[in-house]
């Protein structure tokens, strides 16, 4: 099995293992927005790189209250960091050697993170025959000696959102059970007209939401997400426990520019709209793929041709998707890939086409 650490777009690992220039990979195992960055950031970027000349702020006070404006949440409710990932580690900081459930399949680094403060975890699978989401079951899971929970919504790697009737049953349950709820976010902005728990939290002391802002606006390099929750206790220990600067200055700069964006954004939901569904319906065209009804900007899928690499056979086509098989509950012939632009999704449809037409 892969290194459980494994993510979607080390495209420089993979070229290397072939021999070949990374720049001749397209890369659809990693879900960025293929818009690129927004040109307004670009710029802003490259007319302030005096920036890297000095400290950062390191309470980062103008980006905390951009955010916090934008979601319409006291200041005090947010926590900016190096990316949704550190934020996941810092929040596991508060679970040390407590007993806490995952949904399977679900995001690697939830699970990194908790071995690293050596806790317990306990694992709830999510099914095929119910198209990977939780139902009504899940909340008996929810029980005395369940120290917190981590739900990831729409779901990396299967795309699947929890229904809001039964993400509320589940708070409510953590509520009863004192039970520490993370909900992970990460690819809510991608899904038209969605707000997610966050304008919920006043009601919901228990709760820890995720966002990430590098993916919507294709800025992973810089590393930016952030944490929103009216908990003020854990709030405070987790910004005790955190060094200063770990968010450089340009990604500060960035979180503080893109939200009000909103050019770029409206481009970014006409290009997912009309892309996802080609991507879908060309898929579904083929009678050796499985998929499953995506919410946000990548596409779940099984090989249904028994010990096929598929990720293999695409290499040969220079495209490069994510194989599925080190997340616990699945097998390597699930896989996941982005939604790109036309073109590129075009290469994609015509490759798998004359892959499966050679029997």
């Amino acid at each position: 099995m892969a290194d459980p650490g494994q993510h979607g777009g080390n495209v420089l690992e993979t070229a290397l293992k072939l021999g070949i220039d990374a720049n001749s990979l397209t890369d659809f195992s990693a879900n960025i927005n293929p818009l690129g960055m927004p040109a307004r950031l670009r710029e802003a970027l490259a007319a302030q790189l005096a920036l890297a000349e000095r400290y950062p702020d390191p309470l980062y006070r103008r980006l905390h209250q951009r955010l916090a404006r934008h979601h319409g949440c006291p200041e005090s409710w947010i926590l900016a960091g190096n990316g949704a990932t550190e934020l996941i580690f810092d929040l596991a900081c508060l679970l040390r050697q407590k007993t806490v459930l995952l949904l399977t399949p679900g995001f690697a680094e939830y699970r990194r993170a908790l071995q690293w403060m050596e806790c317990r975890i306990v694992d709830y699978p999510l099914a095929e025959q119910d198209d990977f989401r939780p139902d009504h079951r899940l909340l008996s899971a929810l029980r005395p000696g369940i120290h917190a929970l981590f739900l990831c919504t729409p779901n990396n790697p299967t795309g699947q959102l929890i229904e809001p009737d039964l993400l509320l049953a589940i708070a409510r349950r953590c509520k009863e059970q004192n039970i520490l709820l993370v909900i992970d976010e990460a690819f809510m902005d991608f899904i038209p007209d969605a707000v997610g728990m966050i304008p919920e939290l006043g009601h919901w002391p228990n709760i820890f939401v995720l966002r990430s802002l590098t993916k919507f606006y294709a800025i992973p390099g810089l590393r930016l997400g952030y944490l929103v929750s009216g908990n003020s206790q854990g709030m405070q220990q987790l910004r005790s426990r955190r060094p200063p600067w770990t968010i450089n200055a340009f990604a500060a700069l960035a979180g503080e520019m893109v939200l009000d964006d909103r050019e770029y954004q409206q481009r970014t939901r006409q290009w997912l709209r009309e892309e996802q569904s080609y991507l879908q319906a060309g898929l579904q065209s083929l009678p050796e793929i499985k998929i499953w009804r995506p919410a946000a900007n990548y596409i779940f899928l099984r090989c249904l041709r028994q010990g096929f690499d598929l990720q293999t056979a695409l290499l040969d086509y220079r495209l490069l998707i994510r194989s599925c098989g080190n997340y616990p509950g699945l097998t390597a012939d699930y896989y996941r890939l982005a939604v790109r632009g036309h073109e590129e999704n075009r290469r994609l449809l015509d490759a798998m086409t004359r892959i499966f037409s050679h029997g």
